[in-house]
């Protein structure tokens, strides 16, 4: 049978791939255009295996938070490149994950795997179709779901960073205090909220280095006690000076508003992913001396 350019055409609008993929795959089931997508599916299912193991640590974070402020979810999808995180095949399945993340409340990213989509496919199904058309590995990574009983407001930054905190202030303050966690990354909310054993972690650190002044015991607690202090307000948010006014801390802010910060959840693209850096000129070598 022949294949014409309308026939491959039509398959490349029903798959999005390739023009010279979707000739392929229409030769080898003799122009039939229900076999040839089948077959697409299934190379595309066998080309996300291909993929599975590259890093992706591009990507996108996103946020939704509802008009009664009453549900809130932040989700992070990856990448391998920035330039795939700004597609819009790759954006569309972003924000097609976020609606079934707020519509269904799944409690996993294997459970939001299993959700049908608008078009009928699965998001894990919808996944793979993307890594076929795209040709990178994608990941949904982690989400969640916030549904406060009090105030919850967002923040995002370039689509890089996220933020959502829950508290009792008014949504305007809570907004800047959402902006001040994207810029500062505070690891906890205040000093009773970080573990004991980190505190201790710290104070053994800071006691070697104090150790090399060769001052007694009793006077290295009393110069730690100092640095340690600055080194929680460096890492609690309530300790830290407000970005938009460094005269006062965040703990003001929230005082002066009236309230109380209960959680806060922050997402910054690819945080904790081993990014895998290439150094050619060490391969060449390597090449070379073999």
């Amino acid at each position: 049978m022949t294949i014409t350019a309308s026939l491959v055409k039509e398959l490349r609008e029903r798959t999005g791939s390739g023009m010279m993929e979707c000739k392929k795959a229409l030769v080898e089931c003799d122009g039939d255009i229900e076999a040839a997508a089948e077959l697409m599916r299934k190379s595309g299912a066998a080309k996300a295996d291909k993929k599975a193991g590259r890093v992706a640590a591009d990507g996108v974070i996103k946020v939704s938070v509802s008009e009664d402020r009453k549900l809130a979810a932040i989700l992070e999808i990856n990448s391998e490149t920035d330039f795939v995180a700004k597609d819009d095949n790759f954006q569309s399945f972003a924000d097609q994950v976020m609606q079934a993340v707020i519509s269904n409340r799944p409690g996993s990213v294997e459970e939001l795997s299993t959700i049908s989509l608008a078009g009928g496919q699965s998001v894990e199904e919808a996944r793979q179709a993307l890594i076929a058309k795209v040709g990178e590995n994608i990941q949904v990574r982690r989400f969640e779901v916030v549904e406060p009983d009090q105030t919850v407001a967002s923040y995002l930054h370039a689509a890089r960073i996220g933020v959502l905190v829950e508290s009792s202030v008014d949504a305007d303050v809570t907004r800047d205090i959402a902006m001040h966690i994207a810029a500062a990354n505070p690891q906890f909310i205040d000093e009773n909220s970080v573990p004991a054993d980190y505190v201790e972690k710290e104070k053994a650190i800071l006691i070697a280095q104090a150790e090399s002044s060769g001052k007694p015991m009793e006077i290295i607690e009393k110069m730690i006690q100092g640095r340690l202090k600055k080194f929680l307000a460096e890492i609690t948010l309530m300790g830290q000076p407000f970005v938009k006014d460094p005269d006062q801390t965040v703990q003001q802010l929230v005082s002066k508003a009236g309230g109380s910060v209960n959680r806060f959840i922050r997402y910054e693209v690819g945080e904790g992913i081993e990014k895998k850096v290439e150094d050619f000129a060490a391969e060449v070598a390597s090449q070379l001396n073999s």
